[in-house]
């Protein structure tokens, strides 16, 4: 276990905090805004997150940004999940493995992330689905590699209130009980509950882009008030008026406990 703890602790620091950045939409949605030249992006954003979550095919593009001393950690995305695809109206959350633990360790990856959808509709999926992710949790650990579980929703957003934070609280669990390591997740109503109930790190991610920067800082604010252990926003950042004062920004609401006023205000954002 050793070396995913030294992985885990590039990650998230002695304050075992982590702002990552991901850029993985491609997998799944196509090139976003800001996302379609990836090594170009990364300079955009700059050294300011901890993480970087993308595909490993991009990591290999990006080689050059990634091998140096001062860059980011690379977490890159295993698997796919049908119910990423929105613009096609998927929802069966088909999920099939890509890539391979043994490809992420050739491909240069501190870390990997493995997606998982229960409540599918179909009994027989679900166990399915639960196997595969066990599975490459177990793989994974044993190339001394950290698993970033990211449950997602068979209906995404599109879940009343308490519906959602049942489904998210029992899917974050069910993470932890498979062999996560730390948790990408939604923020939900009652965020501070179902990290209580999470004896690993939570990350609340950025979900839909915010109509303003300090929009999604006071996001992060309220993720990391309710027990959040870190963020890991996509359009938010990249997308953001300056990616690189907003990740500042991000670091000093995630590891300082800045408001989000204050740290919009200190980057001047």
């Amino acid at each position: 276990m050793r070396g995913i703890e030294l992985r885990m602790g590039r990650i998230f620091g002695a304050r075992k905090r982590a702002v990552i950045v991901a850029c993985d939409h491609g997998m799944f949605d196509g090139a976003h805004a800001g996302m379609e030249d990836i090594p170009a992006m990364l300079a955009r954003v700059g050294d300011g997150p901890d993480a970087i979550l993308l595909s490993p095919g991009m990591l290999g593009h990006a080689a050059g940004w990634f091998g140096r001393r001062a860059a980011p950690a690379a977490i890159v995305r295993l698997n796919y999940n049908s119910v990423f695809g929105f613009a096609w109206k998927y929802e069966q959350a088909a999920i099939a493995n890509l890539f391979q633990p043994e490809d992420a360790v050739a491909a240069g990856a501190d870390a990997v992330l493995v997606c998982l959808t229960l409540k599918t509709g179909s009994e027989e999926r679900d166990a399915r689905n639960a196997e595969n992710f066990a599975a490459l949790c177990a793989r994974a650990h044993a190339l001394g590699l950290p698993v970033v579980g990211e449950y997602f929703p068979r209906k995404h957003l599109g879940q009343p209130p308490d519906e959602f934070q049942e489904e998210i609280a029992i899917g974050c669990r069910a993470l932890a009980e498979f062999g996560a390591d730390a948790i990408k997740t939604f923020y939900t109503r009652d965020f501070r509950r179902i990290a209580e109930s999470c004896p690993i790190p939570l990350l609340g991610l950025g979900a839909e882009k915010t109509p303003t920067d300090l929009d999604a800082l006071r996001l992060a604010e309220s993720q990391m008030r309710d027990g959040a252990s870190g963020v890991v926003f996509g359009r938010n950042a990249i997308q953001a008026t300056n990616p690189t004062k907003f990740v500042a920004a991000l670091q000093a609401i995630v590891k300082d406990g800045a408001s989000a006023a204050g740290a919009a205000a200190a980057n001047g954002l």
